[in-house]
């Protein structure tokens, strides 16, 4: 039993490794989220993006030796050392710059906070129980493996400020929902608020001087306002169509149809 639970941690610590490597090395957004975190304060701006990769390739190396036959202890102990060089990274990013994020598991700011160090806490203890492993993770009990590493796998997500917005506030806004008093009715959303997180986008401050009057027209689709100006282009006079998150706070997801007046004609 405990040798087949200390086989499983390979799969759980490699699979952690992996999704942190693939998140540096292939995201969109890889080379922001660098230079807002720690490591940007730690190596420079200018330094930091190779820095992050750099870390990525390392955690990729290390987890797929660990997903990956033969089974070495050695993977395992290269993977606690690892996690411990994390633990002085969060404290010194906690004592030097605490408003920057870790930068860890995903591209959304989030400062360094408890669950932070928790996470690597977690992530050099099963590290160092999966050095105990003397079988390949998946030979043993398939079934029960797969359901203990999926579970484990969620504990990280929860210990993962980064990846709040993909669990806890949808949760949080669903609770809400169905505990509000006149939860079942239609939520309305004042326009006012939607006309601020417009404000507040990329998006619109990218055309706010393209704009050419305060908004004409507006009307909900689904999970999505949209919110109608005029404009001037270099090419002439324009529609400026803005869709804006309805039920959520979230100006980075703002998209822009910029109609030419000759083509709303031909329409």
């Amino acid at each position: 039993m405990i040798e087949w639970l200390a086989s499983a941690q390979q799969a759980v610590v490699g699979g952690v490794l992996l999704w942190a490597s693939a998140f540096k090395l292939v995201h969109r957004n890889a080379s922001a989220a660098a230079r807002r975190s720690v490591l940007a304060r730690l190596t420079g701006k200018e330094r930091a993006v190779g820095a992050y990769r750099a870390v990525g390739a390392v955690e990729g190396l290390i987890g797929l030796l660990l997903l990956a036959p033969p089974v070495l202890a050695v993977e395992a102990y290269a993977a606690a050392a690892l996690s411990v060089g994390m633990l002085g990274y969060l404290a010194y990013g906690k004592v030097k710059v605490p408003d920057a994020s870790c930068g860890c598991l995903g591209d959304k700011e989030a400062p360094i906070t408890a669950r932070g160090f928790v996470r690597a806490g977690l992530l050099v203890a099963l590290s160092l129980s999966a050095a105990a492993g003397a079988v390949w993770w998946p030979t043993e009990r398939p079934l029960a493996t797969a359901g203990l590493v999926v579970a484990e796998l969620a504990v990280f997500a929860a210990l993962s400020p980064e990846l709040d917005h993909r669990w806890l506030f949808p949760l949080r806004r669903w609770r809400l929902r169905m505990s509000h008093p006149l939860a079942g009715g239609e939520v309305v959303v004042p326009l006012e608020s939607t006309v601020q997180q417009l404000l507040k986008s990329a998006v619109h401050q990218s055309v706010v001087k393209q704009l050419s009057s305060d908004l004409l027209d507006h009307w909900d689709e689904g999970e999505w306002r949209l919110l109608v100006y005029a404009a001037r282009t270099p090419s002439g006079p324009a529609t400026a169509v803005f869709a804006v998150p309805r039920l959520d706070y979230r100006p980075d997801d703002v998209r822009l149809a910029m109609v030419p007046e000759e083509q709303e004609a031909l329409v």
